[in-house]
């Protein structure tokens, strides 16, 4: 008979935290950590390994040892109501301000994100926790430092929640199993499902939150969807939930996933909603995972590479036509634009520019898409109101073409170029990001833009690649860490000019610079920023 788990709580005082944090919830999450860690641990080493692969070929293909799934006819099951119309989603952290106005929004499903969008502080994820429940119900309210009080809309219909948990290699060091740190993923979906799943099943099929679905962020392999599909059966099974009642979303944001959508799909296939097309995340994968391996996987500046890149065209094409052949949502892609209350002319072009690309994912076959604030929610949906009308996605539309290996590594045929202006972005944006997220604050508007960490990670890889292979900008200067070094001190010289000696003080400026510059400029690469900058939270 095993032993009872030894369960250490060590956080800092959070309010309210008893509500979430109870007896049952805990021994829950041990059962799920004692069940699927050293599984886990297992698959983050193979990541390692494959990345290895990679390096040493150059290349990655679709798995020989998978083609009977790929080729077979099967399908997901049937996604349930609340998730069959997916044509808005909005994204944003599980803050109080960011939870009423997401549900307020008028999209058809938030995704209350305890990743990117997130800085894992306890105090982020232990009152993210309680507001979804407070959410839930309808006693939750906001008012701002400016007197501004938010409340849920009466009697409206509120945008389904899909929670976004951590990725599998994060921990969560605040709470410890038998004296390992939980798995970041399992507590995220632990205590959500802990305290919610029951609730949600009470409302009944009328309610649009009928149900626990979530987005499964920075999978690898279906290897690692084989791992989410057992966690869904053990929690369900403990908690007496029917079997098939959660749902889940993956996003193809990584390269390696992007070669096992079918396998992704298959394993997940009585708990699969659809896939998404995370694509900065995808960006910083394919560097990430080619960063050695020669001038043929040199990205140009970040903010060139659009998704009419070729190869970003195959990666979407293949999502929608692996999605719709196996009865799933291929979700679109994030706007990332805040409009500006000061700026009309500001708004006009990036609102264009908004259109176009959800015009394009709608026309492209993607049933929904993402936003990033609720002024592009009415954007987003008169893009894909004009191509699915009454209809709740176009799943019957399925593309023809098949996609190569060769096309989803076509990154030669990108056009843009490694400029200056780019080095500089990278260097400010990176920095404006970090310095926020060491503060607490996971989603961040810089440069008109809602930034998350895959802004960050973008940012030093390329710096980081830029450096290995000799890139030489338009300026004619080649990119070396001196360089990089010099674009930060400027930088953080123009900021402290911009905000005043006292509150560049007040800010975690030199503690962000040292971040940035052990991720970009390390000699040995770090798989995620956020493993390091974890130690620095409280």
């Amino acid at each position: 008979m095993a032993s009872a788990p030894v369960v250490t709580v060590s956080g800092p005082p959070v309010e309210r935290a008893a509500e979430v944090l109870t007896a049952e919830a805990l021994t829950f999450l041990a059962g799920l950590h004692r069940a699927f860690d050293g599984r886990r641990r297992e698959l983050l080493a193979r990541r390692a390994e494959r990345r290895a692969e990679i390096a040493s070929t150059g290349r990655l293909d679709f798995l020989p040892e998978t083609a009977e799934v790929r080729a077979a006819q099967w399908t997901v099951a049937e996604a349930p109501r609340a998730l069959q119309d997916r044509r808005v989603e909005i994204t944003g952290p599980t803050d109080r301000r960011m939870t009423v106005n997401a549900l307020n929004s008028g999209a058809r499903v938030w995704l209350a994100d305890f990743e990117d969008a997130t800085s894992p502080t306890w105090a982020n994820l232990v009152l993210g926790q309680l507001n979804l429940v407070d959410a839930f119900e309808r006693r939750i309210d906001f008012t701002s430092a400016e007197g501004k009080t938010y409340t849920l809309r009466p009697d409206a219909e509120l945008a389904t929640v899909v929670v976004r948990p951590r990725g599998w290699h994060l921990d969560e060091r605040h709470l410890q199993i038998d004296g390992v740190p939980i798995a970041g993923a399992l507590f995220d979906f632990g205590l959500y499902f802990f305290h919610n799943a029951a609730r949600l099943l009470a409302r009944g099929p009328q309610d649009p939150n009928s149900g626990p679905y979530f987005y499964l962020p920075k999978t690898e392999s279906h290897l690692e969807a084989r791992l989410w599909n057992e966690v869904f059966v053990h929690a369900q099974r403990e908690l007496g939930i029917p079997h098939g009642t959660v749902r889940a979303t993956v996003l193809i944001e990584t390269i390696t996933a992007a070669f096992e959508m079918d396998e992704i799909l298959y394993e997940l296939r009585e708990h699969a909603a659809g896939l998404n097309a995370g694509r900065w995340d995808y960006l910083f994968s394919m560097i990430k995972n080619f960063r050695d391996a020669g001038e043929r996987y040199v990205l140009p500046d970040r903010n060139s590479v659009t998704m009419a890149a070729p190869f970003m065209q195959a990666y979407t094409r293949l999502l929608v036509r692996t999605c719709h052949r196996r009865g799933a949502h291929a979700i679109g892609g994030m706007a990332a634009f805040i409009p500006s209350r000061r700026d009309p002319a500001v708004n006009q072009a990036a609102l264009a520019r908004v259109a176009a690309d959800k015009d394009r994912e709608a026309g492209g076959g993607f049933d929904g898409s993402w936003v990033a604030h609720p002024d592009l929610v009415p954007v987003c949906r008169a893009s894909f109101d004009a191509v699915l009308g009454e209809a709740p996605h176009q799943k019957q539309r399925v593309p023809q073409d098949e996609v190569t290996a060769e096309q989803l590594l076509d990154v030669t045929a990108t056009e843009g170029g490694c400029t200056e202006e780019g080095l500089r972005s990278a260097v400010a944006v990176g920095l404006r990001y970090i310095e926020a997220w060491l503060r607490g604050h996971g989603a961040v508007a810089i440069f008109n833009l809602m930034e998350d960490a895959a802004t960050a990670e973008i940012s030093r890889s390329q710096l980081w690649q830029w450096i290995r292979n000799g890139v030489v900008l338009d300026s004619g200067e080649k990119v070396t860490a001196e360089l990089v070094r010099r674009r930060i001190d400027q930088e953080l010289a123009k900021l402290r000019g911009e905000l005043g000696g006292d509150a560049y003080a007040d800010g975690r400026w030199e503690e962000a610079r040292g971040l940035f510059e052990q991720v970009a400029l390390g000699e040995e690469f770090a798989d995620f920023l956020t493993l390091p900058g974890y130690a620095l939270l409280p």
